[in-house]
């Protein structure tokens, strides 16, 4: 093992001294005791020996503690995330996060377990630039806190590489700085942090166009400076006069946001609108703050001409972000357009230190969920006794929750909603790999078509050229996408096998010199029980019937007359038809416990539950002769059963339920609600709490904030059924749970 892969002796001083400076700074919140637990974990990590170092040649102790000492300097941090930070970079392998919580508690073990979590996702780097990437970091954050490290470290980083040999490494690191961290920084409020992180992003992507704007600016710093003061020192004196205490900070524009400010506008530094910006901040009790902003805002506009265009008014009704403040913009000397800010201690600690979620300010893309969640933290924080951070420590990141973010091998992301099936995903990368999906490895290991997905997943489609979608594939989907393929692949196999089964009838006709009468086909397929041709021919087309029976029966159709009309020559009664099931028949047929009475008080005759209406123990139910010999037993509320009544009456028996309920029935049932997150579990948690029901199948789609669910249970009788129904109807958010027909 090379040496390279340890902490050198720079770094150990380096790192020695980082940690006397934390020290330092923390000494309000780490104890004597802290210190020791933190070089006992550096001492176990040196002990294991491991390689170490990251992709930039950075020991991750050394590049802890620097992120520790920004978090420190760039925000109102605690102890548990500083030490987070360090016990982050000094994993001894598995086990070590349980180790962590058991030493340090929950908090940091949480901690601990976010940063480990997020890292192992970001260094799957071919989906960095996908918006789904970043909701995945949110996603995969348990506390906000996990993110401000990120950023922070990120910050570190961009700090660090500045003089990296690696060009292509610092441009695809500046590049992810700009993309994902200076955003997620901005919609925190870490604007200093934002500001930072998009000027070295600038350097290092275009070290010309940075270099040529620093120079300008440093060129024009002295001027600068003294327009500055001298704008400065008449407010002063007034507000002084008025006896107000404050603060005048006076700023120039970031090399990055005037690099934008030039590009857009086509100017110059000197030409940017509002290069310069001055910042009141006053001290005042919060019963005053209005009033005393006012009065500042009066006394700069009485000295300078106001824009009233370009007034900013977020101090009477403060943005929807929770932002705060009195923008101006006056003329002052030199004919120069200055912006001035007016805000107190209490909105400028916000702003600067990101606690304000500046989500929708300068008009960064916003998303609803997003935007209400950033609100609860600011309430949350803004409330808060003991400090920001001890509130954020039990905010948990829940914002994207409904949906799924999962990976191909290759560290392609897709998003999916949540309940998404290991074959959903198939059909949302490809329909023909869908199509032939037999199920897959999910992590490594080896799942079923059935399985469903959580965040993080890596998934590997495995395939086979036989394999077809079938009906039942339906229930096991959720996306709306793959329901529409599976059943345009289904009906588009439907008439494939029609084609092939008519072809086959019509040669089978040949080779027995038949005449192909298409009329009296249909007639047959009709006395068959077949609804249409294309159910018919697929069914032939498909093996399912055989098609030297149906040859047969056409035949004894024609010459009993069935072509003329005769349709009293094909009534027959019960006791002519031949009851035997078929083998795939058995499942859905009477059991040896038979609590079902058929005519003329007879028990013990086959039968077939009807799968159009599931009539279950306790409805009102009747028999029907279908054409295969086979006694169908249907609900008297049936969709079918007007239609078999008015035209094949003779086929109907008389049909009663005896003895008492035991077996286990099917039935579906058809719910409708809000999509809330949690509504599907409240429902199955009920279902399972039943011990007369069992669920056999749950198939949920959502549109417009509603859901509708279509849910299989097994289930004894009607009255235990229409018990769970209204059980279900008192789930919240529920809003309909009818029997399906």
């Amino acid at each position: 093992m090379s040496d390279t892969q340890y902490i050198t002796l720079r770094e150990a001083l380096a790192a020695a001294r980082l940690g006397r400076r934390l020290t330092a700074l923390l000494d309000t919140h780490l104890e004597a005791d802290d210190c020791r637990g933190i070089r006992d974990a550096i001492r176990a990590h040196a002990a294991v020996g491991v390689p170490a170092r990251d992709r930039f040649g950075f020991h991750p102790l050394s590049a802890a503690l620097e992120t520790a000492e920004a978090l420190v300097e760039s925000l109102s941090t605690d102890r548990n995330m500083t030490i987070a930070v360090i016990l982050s970079a000094l994993s001894t392998g598995e086990g070590y996060e349980e180790a962590v919580e058991k030493r340090w508690g929950a908090d940091i073990g949480k901690l601990v377990r976010g940063l480990d979590k997020v890292s192992t996702i970001y260094s799957r780097s071919a989906s960095v630039e996908s918006d789904n990437f970043r909701k995945l970091l949110l996603t995969f954050a348990e506390d906000i806190r996990v993110i401000i490290i990120m950023i922070v470290d990120r910050l570190r980083l961009m700090r660090a590489i500045n003089h990296h040999p690696s060009e292509r490494l610092v441009r695809d690191t500046a590049a992810e700085a700009n993309y994902l961290y200076a955003p997620l920084a901005h919609r925190l409020g870490l604007y200093a942090i934002k500001s930072e992180l998009e000027d070295m992003s600038l350097k290092y992507s275009n070290r010309e166009v940075y270099t040529r704007i620093a120079h300008e600016l440093n060129e024009t710093k002295a001027r600068r400076d003294a327009y500055i003061a001298d704008f400065i020192a008449p407010i002063r004196e007034k507000l002084e006069a008025e006896g107000l205490k404050f603060e005048i900070k006076g700023r120039t524009k970031s090399i990055y946001s005037i690099w934008n400010k030039m590009k857009k506008q086509h100017n110059t530094v000197e030409d940017i609108y509002d290069l310069f910006a001055i910042r009141i901040v006053i001290d005042c009790p919060p019963e005053r703050e209005k009033p005393e902003c006012w009065l500042a805002y009066s006394i700069v506009t009485d000295m300078y001409r106001p824009n009233p265009g370009r007034l900013k008014d977020w101090l009477s009704i403060p943005k929807s972000n929770g932002y705060e403040s009195l923008h101006i913009t006056v003329y002052g000397p030199e004919e120069r357009w200055v912006e001035v800010q007016i805000r107190t201690r209490r909105m400028d600690t916000i702003a600067e230190k990101g606690l304000a979620a500046h989500w929708k300010y300068k008009g960064i893309k916003s998303e609803n969920d997003l935007d209400t969640w950033m609100n609860n933290v600011r309430d949350i924080l803004e409330a808060g006794q003991h400090g920001p951070m001890e509130l954020m420590r039990n905010f948990k990141m829940d914002i994207y929750s409904r949906e799924v973010f999962v990976f191909t091998p290759r560290g392609d992301l897709y998003k999916l909603p949540q309940g998404a099936t290991l074959l959903d995903f198939a059909f949302n990368i490809h329909t023909r790999l869908g199509c032939q999906c037999v199920g897959g490895r999910v992590n490594g290991r080896q799942r079923k078509i059935n399985y469903r997905l959580a965040s993080g997943d890596t998934v590997e489609i495995l395939t086979s050229p036989v394999q077809k979608p079938s009906r039942d594939w339906l229930n096991i989907v959720v996306t709306s996408k793959a329901r529409n393929k599976i059943r345009s692949v289904l009906k588009e196999n439907e008439n494939r096998s029609a084609e092939l089964g008519k072809e086959l009838l019509q040669r089978r006709f040949n080779n027995r010199k038949l005449d192909y009468d298409e009329s009296t086909v249909s007639k047959t397929l009709a006395k068959m029980g077949y609804k249409n041709s294309i159910e018919f021919f697929s069914a032939l087309g498909s093996g399912e019937i055989d098609v030297n029976s149906v040859v047969d029966t056409y035949i004894e159709f024609v010459t009993r007359g069935i072509t003329k009309g005769d349709d009293d020559a094909t009534r027959v009664s019960a006791s002519e038809f031949n009851f035997q099931q078929s083998a795939d028949e058995a499942e859905a047929a009477g059991t040896a416990e038979d609590v079902l009475v058929i005519g003329d008080n007879v028990k013990g005759l086959n039968y077939r539950l009807a799968r159009c209406c599931n009539p279950i123990y306790g409805d009102e139910v009747f028999g029907f002769v279908s054409a295969e010999g086979v006694i169908k037993i249907h609900r008297t509320d049936c969709p079918n059963a007007a239609h078999m009544k008015q035209k094949y009456g003779y086929r109907l028996i008389r049909t009663r339920w005896s003895g008492r309920a035991g077996a286990e029935f099917a039935a579906t049932l058809r719910v409708v609600g809000r999509d809330d997150i949690g509504i599907v579990t409240n429902i199955t948690s009920i279902i399972n709490k039943e011990k007369s029901v069992s669920l056999r199948g749950i198939s949920i789609d959502s549109n417009d904030g509603l859901f509708q669910g279509v849910i299989t249970v097994g289930i004894t009788d009607t009255a235990a059924l229409n018990q769970l129904i209204k059980k279900i109807k008192t789930v919240k958010g529920v809003k309909d749970v009818q029997r399906n027909k």
